[in-house]
């Protein structure tokens, strides 16, 4: 996988990127291994969540080197919890004023590529900033998160979904993946188990989930906490939130002109998933097909999946790790 941007280091950057990779190395080295559902490569075990190689060497990369800034907005999720549907939404309405329904970027550039990934592309989000899109995403867990974010007092914003569709979606996302590189595909009962066991990218998943709920608890002025499925219940409520507490509210002259009704059709999954951009091609190379970020964006789509025994016993285990929280999912 590689970088949306490109940039050549200069000999120190290059070194440094040497001594980086020798230490990560000699990190990797000790580290539990997981079954990675199939693929070649191992999941990695640190500080209690599991990773990718290529993951962990971005996220220690960003601890050391991230410098968020008060203005920064970063989107926080596990992975397949409707991360491409709050990039679009977040990027469309900071950018309202530059752009509408019918010239925003968002037409013709996949949601990935206007919101840059930290675990990949943050040496070079400045470039970003000075465009005035101060909007980064990441799937790291509250506790990772590079110390800037937490001490800049910048806005987090947090998306999650009933770990059921959460775990389908992923499990579909990344056998479609394997069949595009002619792997064979991890079985789905095999992938339910080690999700269960929380070994799976960015897992346990509850873990994730619950460290943004605390955290939101704390500083709810700093991290807003979100629902998938309240979200598609209704998003113009939602986008309106989501505007307010990122510092760009709608105006009345907005409101009545149906701004944000516009701007949650144009990120609408039928709109988003038949835009040819996201059709075709790959947004970063060796990485999935843009086809396969939009599957269906539907709620409840895991009872064409799981059996009542599957749905049940991720319930209970749901039910036990967020008991005593005041958070359900």
């Amino acid at each position: 996988m590689e970088s949306s941007f490109d940039s050549q280091p200069n000999s120190t950057e290059k070194e440094n990127g040497d001594l980086f990779s020798k230490s990560f190395q000699d990190i990797i080295s000790t580290l539990p291994k997981g079954n990675s559902w199939g693929f070649p490569d191992h999941l990695l075990q640190y500080h209690g969540f599991w990773h990718s190689s290529v993951f962990l060497q971005g996220i220690l990369s960003a601890q050391q080197q991230f410098q968020a800034q008060p203005a920064d907005i970063i989107l926080c999720s596990a992975p397949k919890t409707g991360t491409t549907w709050l990039k679009s939404l977040t990027y469309a309405t900071i950018t309202r004023t530059s752009y509408n329904d019918s010239t925003s970027p968002l037409l013709s550039k996949m949601p990935h590529d206007v919101v840059p990934f930290m675990e990949l592309d943050h040496a070079h989000f400045s470039t970003h900033r000075h465009l005035g899109i101060p909007v980064l995403a990441t799937h790291m867990p509250y506790s990772a998160l590079p110390k800037s974010v937490t001490d800049s007092g910048c806005k987090i914003v947090y998306i999650c979904r009933d770990p059921k569709d959460s775990f389908v979606s992923l499990y579909l996302f990344l056998s479609k993946y394997q069949k595009s590189q002619n792997m064979q595909t991890f079985n789905l009962e095999e992938a339910f188990e080690q999700f269960c066991q929380g070994v799976c990218w960015y897992g346990p998943y509850w873990d994730h989930v619950l460290e943004f709920w605390t955290a939101s608890l704390e500083h709810p002025d700093k991290i807003l906490f979100l629902k998938y499925e309240e979200m598609r219940d209704d998003t113009i409520l939602y986008v309106q939130r989501l505007a307010e507490f990122i510092g760009c509210p709608f105006s009345s002259e907005e409101e009545e002109k149906g701004v944000p009704e516009k701007i949650v059709k144009m990120c609408s999954f039928e709109n988003l998933s038949n835009l040819e951009v996201n059709k075709n091609g790959k947004h970063r190379v060796g990485g999935a097909e843009n086809a396969n970020y939009f599957r269906k964006g539907k709620v409840g789509d895991w009872e064409n999946w799981l059996t009542p025994e599957m749905a049940a016993r991720l319930d209970q285990i749901t039910m036990q790790k967020l008991s005593g929280s005041g958070l359900t999912l």
